[in-house]
């Protein structure tokens, strides 16, 4: 017999989890609902067979962000032709290239063969469906839009998907020239250093500072990299371990919103995704409120995921969204005053677009502010340390021609 996971409310306040076996999931409702209990989500459990496909699928490759926004593009045009749902991803199965993606679409196909709704099938692929994607198609099914609410998905996906391309493409070049600075450094300390050495012992005259301190380095490195590789894999894990947790996530991400420059970038970032996400939920029908709690689902900040916990309790008690964030250090007046005339004049997803708008124009500028100097100031730095190697090694040479005159 199906099992399902539940998610129910007992009495006024409690809300309980657990899972109930049924012949169906409308019984397992009716079960639920006779013992007591109020419905909140039932989903059927997945079998085994479909976890290990899950686990492979996300072992082996992972769904680019690219491929799921061209699916739902697609999607959006079939179903706007006229195409009815179940046929149109029976279509985009055979024509999708990625065996991962085709995999995917040939579940949703089944379950929603099966009697299921879209939104139901996404949930059950939460790591290539968030939960913004999934609550989008929910409220468009509700409402009987579901084709302009995928067009508005793909919209936002191929957004963020283009402001990803900018900033790899704006760092590849730096990237690239620090990689290649950084192997000249290795192989200078540990190739052309050591022969060096020997060749200044047998001079047996006393060496300037500079080389002293550079064959100090090389040795150092030479005895010690073991230790420094075990230490810099204990550091990485002990990151991982306590960016995990609660605390930690929090601690790291205030952190990084005090770094020059690099703070103003996320904030903005993080308040542009926030916006535009909000707006998009809004305009597709899904109550503030909830809207609120799919962006704190889906929100990669722990400070802002605090503050919307405090905004969304506010908004429940009966106080304006715009004197909510007005309440919050993290969103500047800009963005309050910009919801707040959205809130009086009845168009405050209109508001929150143009504010999400605003937001990635600035973060535009500051990437590029960033990458334009970031190239220099690579440049420098690693033409002051192999400028220091080089000099370091021609100072005793020097030093023999001058006691040779």
């Amino acid at each position: 017999m199906p099992r399902f996971i539940y998610k129910a409310k007992e009495g006024l306040k409690k809300i309980v989890e657990g899972v109930i076996e049924a012949d169906s999931k409308s019984l397992a409702v009716d079960k639920l609902t006779k013992s007591g209990l109020f419905p909140i989500s039932v989903e059927e459990e997945p079998s085994e067979a479909q976890k290990i496909k899950r686990r492979e699928i996300g072992f082996f490759k992972r769904i680019k962000t690219s491929d799921i926004a061209l699916f739902t593009r697609q999607l959006s045009d079939l179903l706007d032709s006229g195409v009815n749902l179940l046929h149109a991803l029976n279509v985009l199965e055979k024509q999708t290239e990625s065996l991962q993606l085709k995999s995917v679409i040939k579940d949703l196909s089944n379950f929603v063969r099966d009697g299921g709704t879209f939104s139901e099938a996404l949930i059950q692929h939460p790591k290539v469906f968030s939960t913004f994607f999934a609550h989008m198609i929910r409220a468009g099914e509700t409402g009987g839009m579901l084709e302009m609410v995928l067009s508005r998905l793909s919209l936002f996906m191929e957004a963020d998907e283009d402001l990803r391309a900018r900033v790899k493409a704006a760092l590849a070049y730096p990237v690239l020239m620090a990689s290649v600075g950084c192997m000249t450094i290795v192989v200078l300390i540990t190739f052309v250093i050591p022969k060096l050495v020997s060749l200044f012992a047998d001079l047996g005259q006393e060496l300037p500072v500079p080389t002293k301190l550079l064959i100090g380095t090389s040795n150092f490195f030479a005895n010690f990299w073991p230790f420094l590789l075990i230490g810099i894999i204990i550091l990485i894990f002990l990151y991982r371990r306590i960016d995990k947790t609660k605390e930690g996530k929090l601690a790291k991400d205030r952190f990084r919103l005090k770094i020059p420059v690099m703070g103003d970038l996320i904030k903005k970032s993080e308040i542009a995704t926030f916006a535009r996400t909000l707006g998009s939920l809004l305009n597709s029908g899904v109550p503030i409120l909830d809207a609120l709690e799919v962006i704190h689902n889906t929100a990669t900040d722990a400070v802002l995921q605090n503050e919307i916990v405090t905004i969304k309790k506010s908004v429940s008690e009966g106080e304006p969204l715009a004197a909510a964030l007005d309440a919050s250090s993290y969103f500047p007046p800009f963005v309050t005053n910009m919801v707040a005339v959205g809130e009086k004049g009845g168009i405050l997803e209109k508001s929150l677009y143009k504010v999400a708008t605003a937001y990635e124009k600035e973060t535009d500028k500051v990437i590029k502010v960033m990458t334009s100097l970031l190239e220099p100031i690579l440049i420098l730095v690693m033409g002051l340390i192999v400028g220091f190697i080089v000099i370091a090694m021609l100072l005793p040479i020097f030093q023999i021609n001058l006691g040779v005159r």
